[in-house]
């Protein structure tokens, strides 16, 4: 159950919202005007906060500006007798949850927001703890130099709305790259979205990406809302952009261009707001020379470039990725994490890596179920 405040300056909504509130098993505290109840959130955790919009000292719009400015997280559901189309909406535009008109219209309505806010921050939560953990998945390995210089790019790039071109070999952890611009922009809570545009078929792409109309194609049995609109306030990432067709490639632009798209076989404008991230293995120069690939799209895509280097090109990495390479799989496996002497570390710096970090994980895999208690160089020899 929750802890939730009331915030009127009426006594009779005060102690009729507490009861219904605490009937449900919620701890419900009270405050008689803003001033108050800014003292109260400033000293519990409270989930929820009723607030009444009219109040004296401080009322319920300047509280809620004063909470989000001072990053309180408690969801706001305002409340008001005097309240109009306008003031609901310049309420939530301030951040609040809902507004509900006095008189309430029934107990459902309350207990229905209530659930609906309680639900929204138990997901918040739940999405901030795997968003921590994604983090720590994705985090990029590596002291070299070359590595250094990719890490700083992402920390100045990061926070800013910048479309971002991510190059490099297959392999080299171009993904990583990108879900670490959105853990550190400032549209981390929002979603990520990552679409391989290798992966779907040219006739499907433009149906994925924009989504489409029921019965605009054989098999379009219902709405299906696309990638564009899924990443909505959030962050898109077109991973392989230089195998998606000459057609979608087409679309993107003008999405680009007008932060608006068309569902494929619908004729309704949808305003989108998505940063774009793209990724590919391809020499994008080369692709616009044979008609491949639209330079106008390479130009709006590559506003910051950041090439990923091969491993060939950071071996001193190698012993620190092999060591995370172990740590993950006995994790995976709930086995004890295996040793590599040092003997085995300079056989895989030895070794020329075609499929680079990726490959390497593979391997190190290989040696975990193949070897003894330690890894050895020749095991290397063996099973690399």
């Amino acid at each position: 159950m929750a802890k939730i405040l009331i915030v009127d300056d009426m006594a009779a909504i005060r102690t009729s919202l507490r009861e219904i509130l605490e009937h449900e098993g919620h701890e419900v505290l009270e405050a008689k005007d803003g001033e108050e109840a800014l003292k109260t959130l400033e000293q519990h955790e409270i989930a929820v906060a009723f607030c009444d919009i009219k109040m004296p000292k401080l009322d319920g719009i300047e509280l809620l500006e004063r909470v989000k400015k001072a990053g309180i997280p408690t969801a706001f559901i305002m409340i008001s007798a005097h309240g109009t189309k306008e003031t609901a909406l310049e309420s939530i535009r301030r951040g609040a949850y809902f507004f509900i008109q006095k008189p309430f219209e029934s107990i459902e309505t309350i207990l229905i927001h209530l659930r609906n806010v309680l639900e929204r921050n138990s997901l918040k939560e739940e999405n901030r703890v795997l968003r921590k953990k994604i983090n720590k998945d994705s985090a990029i390995i590596g002291e070299s130099e070359i590595i250094q210089q990719v890490k700083s790019m992402i920390e100045k790039v990061a926070p800013t709305e910048a479309r971002v071109l991510i190059t490099g070999p297959n392999g080299s952890g171009k993904e990583l790259v990108a879900r670490q611009l959105h853990e550190k922009s400032k549209r981390a809570d929002m979603p990520l979205v990552e679409v391989n545009c290798a992966a779907i078929p040219s006739e499907l792409i433009e149906s994925e990406l924009f989504g489409h109309e029921k019965g605009s194609f054989t098999s379009a049995i219902k709405q299906r809302i696309g990638k564009f609109e899924q990443a909505e306030g959030g962050t898109l990432f077109l991973d392989e952009i230089g195998d998606m067709s000459l057609s979608a490639q087409a679309k993107v632009l003008r999405a680009l261009q007008e932060n608006k798209i068309t569902r494929v076989g619908g004729e309704k404008e949808i305003n989108v707001n998505v940063r774009i991230i793209a990724a590919t293995n391809k020499d994008l120069k080369k692709e616009i020379t044979e008609n491949r690939f639209r330079e106008d799209l390479y130009h709006r895509l590559s506003v910051i470039v950041i090439k990923v280097p091969a491993l060939a090109d950071r071996k001193e990495d190698i012993p620190l990725l092999a060591d995370k390479f172990l740590t993950d799989i006995a994790n995976e496996h709930g086995n004890k994490k295996k040793r590599i002497n040092e003997e085995a570390l300079k056989s895989l710096k030895n070794y020329a890596w075609t499929g680079n970090v990726r490959e390497l994980r593979n391997v190190i895999e290989r040696l975990v179920i193949m070897s003894g208690e330690e890894i050895t160089s020749n095991d290397v020899e063996n099973f690399l």
